[in-house]
Order: structure tokens, then sequence, then C-alpha cells
């Protein structure tokens, strides 16, 4: 259960999910959505921002229509998801159209929300810690845990976020859990499935289904 969780809500798409356990990050004020970071200046503040977010979103009490409007801003601009599906898709990626890759993102996008709208819903009591970055070959890592107000800390699951610096500042470009198994490498195999029998078209169609179905909530 809780291993399922993680890989959900570190976005594998073709995966399912559910929660774990840790003290919060800090209180926020109900109903307001945390602004997003214009261009983060350290490697922890976006992803500080997203589940600053995450945590307002289950606690708000509203529909995953206003969750999703909650999250979706931070996960913009936490995400690199223009990396991540290249990695994921493969050498293929970069003979898409801009319209194929345009389509593709979008519907990784809203997968993304949909799936974190969908599994911190009112009640869950998931809470957050992010605590040091480090320096592992070569790779820039924020360390964080996700876990649940009723179990113990040491019922927490790690999740780390492999970080880049780009011109918008810092963004992930994979998540770890268990600080080693990487989450592009984990859905590498069925995005190529997908992409191989269906392009970049089928790809999108499966993660724009995959989130209306998260978004019968």
């Amino acid at each position: 259960m809780k291993r399922c969780l993680m890989f959900s809500i570190s976005m594998m798409a073709l995966l399912a999910g559910v929660p774990a356990a840790i003290a919060p990050i800090s209180a926020h004020a109900a109903g307001r959505t945390p602004a997003a970071p214009a261009g983060a200046a350290t490697p922890q503040a976006p992803i500080s921002s997203l589940y600053k977010a995450l945590e307002q979103s289950e606690q708000s009490g509203a529909g995953i229509g206003r969750r999703s409007a909650m999250i979706a801003p931070l996960v913009d601009q936490a995400f690199d998801m223009d990396a991540i599906l290249k990695r994921s898709v493969g050498l293929h990626y970069d003979q898409l159209s801009a319209d194929e890759r345009s389509a593709l993102i979008n519907a990784f996008k809203r997968f993304t929300v949909a799936r974190y709208a969908s599994t911190f819903k009112p009640g869950t009591n998931a809470v957050f810690t992010v605590s040091q970055t480090t320096e592992e070959d070569g790779r820039t890592i924020v360390h964080t845990t996700i876990g649940n107000r009723n179990d113990s800390a040491e019922s927490a699951t790690p999740i780390d976020y492999v970080m880049v610096k780009g011109p918008n500042g810092w963004r992930i470009v994979d998540i770890l859990l268990d600080g080693h198994i990487s989450q592009v490498a984990a859905q590498r195999s069925d995005f190529k499935t997908i992409f191989s029998q269906s392009g970049a078209n089928g790809l999108a169609r499966t993660l724009t289904k995959k989130a209306d179905d998260f978004l019968q909530d």
C-alpha cells in the first residue's frame, strides 16, 4: 500500500497507488493556493511549493476540479515535463513535430495533476517534509518524506527528487522512491510500448483517458 502510493505520487504514468507517515512542513492558510515560484532559486523551492499546494488541497474539502486547479500551477513550475518525457519515450521524442510534442506534454501534465488531486483528497491526512540537498553521482538531489499523521515517523516513505537548473530555475527531472528506484526508468517500458504501437498521439490519448478516470472523483 505505502509503496503503491509513492509510485502514484511520483507520476508513474501507468501504475496505481494509495498513502504512508511523518510531521508536516508548516501550517498554511486554508483555501489559498501558494504562489508558483518564478524561477526557483533553490532546489528545494519548487518541491516545497508543490507540497504546500498538495497539503492545502487535501485540507480544502473542495471537489476534485477545484483541487486540480490548486495543484496545476505548482506542478507546471516544479516539473520539467519535456525532459521527463524525452527520457521516458527515448530517441523518437526528438523526431516529434511541435504539435505532437505539445499535445503529449499537455496530456502528461493533465495526467500528473489529476493523479495528485485524486491521491491527496480530503481526509487523506498526508503530511510532507523537505530536508537536505545532496550531490550524488553528479546529480543534485532533494530529500523528502511523505507520510500520514496517524502513523509513526519511521514509517514515512523517502521520496527524493533529481533536480536540474535551467533558464526557469530548478526543475524536477526524475523522482527516486526509497532513494534509488527511478520513476523515469520504471515508466520507460510502458511509455515506449504504447508509443511504438500508437505513436505520440496514442500515448497522449492513454494519459488523457487515465486523467479522465482520476477526475471521476
